[in-house]
């Protein structure tokens, strides 16, 4: 499969992981047990083929995914410091953890969702030899992880979501050893699930309540990133 058209072992990986919950697609033995690292390039068009035979929605895999400047940019900054784990809160549809997984194999990620479907999916990826990634289902506000139990915490596209900001703000901050990365819209828009138009004066009360000194701020096309300082 074209490079740049797909993540191709997340794809191959999520193909394997579904025909383990669901036996569609039919594969065979060797395409289900070989580690995703030692499959030949040969074997991830055959999985990715397979997948398309199937009518899995592939589609979420894209490369282009990881050229949107506001996962850029927090890819950007990750690649610039020392971490080992990662939560990942609210990851949807994986537009930036997607990407994240490629770029950074060795991190242990906890990703985190209150939809079933969404934790479904990223389970079906895990399971299909994605040994890095654990999907949770969850809600953050209830401070679902021990305190100190990653390096960096993400939320990307979600806080303009969640009713209860603060709870949000105050789990994420406990949960992260070194720091918490955020990014919002910018600007109000037509979409009804953005409950809040939080602005960089909303973030940083939000965060200096929660303990955070150091704040940093960027915008990318229409969305503010936020990084805190965790400590």
């Amino acid at each position: 499969m074209n490079e740049e058209r797909y993540l191709d072992q997340l794809a191959a990986a999520y193909v394997r992981g579904h025909a383990l919950h669901t036996g569609t697609p039919s594969l065979p033995e060797t395409l289900l047990c070989t580690p995703p690292e030692e499959l030949s390039a040969e074997q991830i068009e055959q999985l990715i083929g397979a997948g398309q035979k199937a009518e899995l929605k592939l589609c979420r895999f894209k490369a282009s995914h990881k050229d949107l400047p506001r996962v850029r940019s927090v890819l950007g900054f990750l690649k610039g410091i020392s971490f080992e784990s990662l939560v990942d809160v609210g990851s949807g549809r994986g537009v930036f953890l997607l990407p994240f997984l490629t770029e950074f194999p060795w991190v242990a990620v906890t990703a985190v969702d209150i939809l079933p479907y969404r934790v479904g999916f990223l389970k079906k990826i895990a399971d299909g030899g994605i040994r890095n990634l654990k999907a949770m289902e969850a809600n953050i506000c209830e401070q679902p992880l021990p305190a100190d139990s990653a390096d960096v915490v993400t939320m990307l596209e979600v806080l303009e979501h969640i009713p209860d900001v603060e709870a949000a703000v105050i789990s994420a901050v406990r949960i992260a050893r070194k720091h918490v990365v955020v990014s919002v819209p910018s600007k109000p828009d037509n979409n009804p699930e953005h409950i809040h138009l939080l602005t960089k004066e909303k973030l940083t009360a939000l965060f200096s309540e929660a303990g955070c000194e150091k704040l940093n701020f960027s915008g990318v096309n229409g969305h503010l990133i936020m990084i805190a300082t965790v400590g």
